[in-house]
């Protein structure tokens, strides 16, 4: 390869870094953009939270202490924890959901598309924070895993899908918060 070959690689290696670290810049902006349009979206999948699922509601106790800020790393990395683990749950056993199927569809593009941003803008570093990182993840997987627990013990019926719905608005809704504050 000759001198000049190398030297356009080198220039699209650059402007590629200078591109994707502008989209981090912005990316409390993107998320707040993005789970306004998340919750606009999970009230649009279902209609209003059926009364006879009232009695059935349950507690999951989301761990706020993950997107307690501080470090801005971690909390970028408990977001995109979470964001997985939703769009995990949001992606199986949907047949009793009776749900809009666009918006599903929608919601689950939104997702994923927030995961890929968040995981080329999170810093992968082995410090002292991996650590910290590692108790966030082990606390949500716990959370979550609560969740996916509460669909398989009713079947997946409509109302654990309702109230798993509720669950995830409350948990975008604390993103959000979260993403105001960094």
């Amino acid at each position: 390869m000759n001198a000049f070959g190398l030297i356009q690689i080198g220039l699209i290696l650059l402007c590629t870094t200078i591109i994707s670290s502008n989209q981090c810049n912005y990316l409390p902006l993107q998320q707040r953009k993005v789970i306004e349009n998340s919750l606009r979206l999970l009230d649009k999948m279902g209609k209003s939270f059926p009364q006879q699922c009232l009695r059935e509601k349950t507690s999951f106790r989301f761990p706020k202490q993950v997107l307690q800020p501080g470090q801005k790393e971690i909390v970028k990395a408990a977001i995109e924890e979470i964001f997985q683990h939703i769009f995990y749950i949001f992606s199986k056993n949907l047949s009793l959901a009776a749900w809009d199927g666009t918006a599903l569809d929608q919601f689950q593009n939104g997702l994923y598309q927030q995961i890929e941003q968040l995981g080329s803008c999170i810093v992968k570093r082995h410090t002292r924070y991996c650590w910290s990182k590692e108790v966030s993840r082990l606390k949500l997987k716990k959370y979550f895993q609560k969740i996916d627990c509460f669909l398989k013990d009713k079947q997946h019926n409509l109302c654990s899908w309702e109230i798993s719905r509720a669950e995830m608005r409350r948990c975008l809704q604390l993103i959000e918060k979260m993403t105001r504050k960094l």
